[in-house]
């Protein structure tokens, strides 16, 4: 990318997919118990609304995520339709067992995820696991779900700086990639779990991991809007060419518990999805949502919640445009 280049002369994409994570990533750290019947209905929304690529639960035991205990349940009665696919979150062996199960009997998930953490801090914290140990168990479930059928997302959270240790080096978390890719993971996810990186490190990051041998098509965007700067980021994640951006409805979840109450300070939340695709259209980069509609699930989301989610963009509405023709290159072209 040239230093000079200017943002209107970029070859942007022409389309991205959003991965919307509303109903897990979501809904993890909600306190309040959503019941099945609402997340039904907010997932046929988001289906309705155009996005093919969603979170769709976790299979965490009850005891300890008891917002997902109704997790094939939902499966069950969620829609299923061509070139939809669904994404659940496993963190053990047991957890996969269910993943493998509900797909035989007929209503399971297309993607599971899995995490560790670049930070070896965090991952303490966070799933009680040592990387080396991480990684045997991981390794494992890798192999039983590419067996049973199912694409592996693999994430390598605190990619850009954690809330324990501090900074992460790069070199760390694309070497984390690295192992993804080699235990059969065919999605990667660099994750910016608490919201620290800028747009300037997020440039640096992806200029030297495109370096390293990663594709576009094969590292999926999430940026956590904890310091309100997930926007920006995805942003210049697009100028590089990526075009899977993961994000939530209202902007909520995006912060894992590790069992310490302080760890962390600051807003908690992944990048909005309607504020996102509301800029990306404006700039002519289609994303396949109708807003309309994304909107109604937007304002639905609250309701269930009962409060007011950082959208900005179902409380403006798209941008009035008339008396031009506009071109996402050259701007206004022609007046009326």
């Amino acid at each position: 990318m040239s230093e000079n280049m200017r943002l209107h002369d970029m070859d942007l994409p022409d389309k991205v997919v959003l991965g919307e994570c509303w109903a897990r990533d979501g809904l993890q750290n909600e306190a309040n118990v959503v019941s099945t019947d609402d997340k039904v209905e907010m997932i046929t929304r988001i289906v309705d609304a155009g996005i093919t690529k969603l979170e769709a639960t976790s299979f965490a035991h009850a005891r300890y995520l008891p917002q997902f205990g109704d997790a094939e349940e939902v499966l069950r009665r969620i829609p299923r339709k061509e070139g939809v696919d669904y994404r659940g979150i496993c963190t053990t062996m047991k957890a996969i067992e269910r993943a493998i199960d509900s797909k035989d009997e007929g209503y399971g998930v297309d993607e599971i995820a899995m995490v560790i953490s670049t930070s070896e801090p965090h991952n303490l914290a966070n799933v009680n696991m040592t990387h080396d140990d991480n990684k045997r168990l991981l390794e494992e479930m890798a192999r039983a779900s590419i067996d049973s059928g199912h694409v592996v997302f693999g994430w390598a959270l605190t990619s850009f700086g954690c809330p324990i240790r501090g900074d992460v080096p790069p070199e760390e978390a694309i070497a984390m990639g690295k192992w993804w890719k080699d235990v059969g993971a065919t999605i990667i996810g660099f994750g910016d779990t608490t919201g620290s990186s800028n747009p300037l490190q997020a440039s640096r990051f992806y200029e030297y991991m495109l370096s390293e041998g990663f594709t576009t098509d094969e590292v999926v965007v999430h940026f956590h809007d904890t310091r309100g700067w997930g926007l920006a980021n995805s942003m210049t994640a697009l100028t590089f060419g990526f075009t899977h951006f993961d994000t939530s409805l209202g902007a909520i979840g995006g912060q894992p518990k590790t069992g310490a109450a302080d760890y962390h300070h600051g807003f908690a939340g992944n990048t909005c999805t309607e504020d996102l695709v509301g800029m990306f259209e404006e700039m002519g980069v289609s994303t396949g949502i109708d807003l309309e509609k994304l909107i109604a699930a937007g304002r639905r989301a609250e309701e269930i919640l009962g409060r007011k989610l950082r959208s900005n963009f179902i409380d403006a509405g798209p941008v009035p445009h008339t008396g031009i023709v506009y071109d996402k290159k050259e701007g206004i072209v022609e007046t009326k």
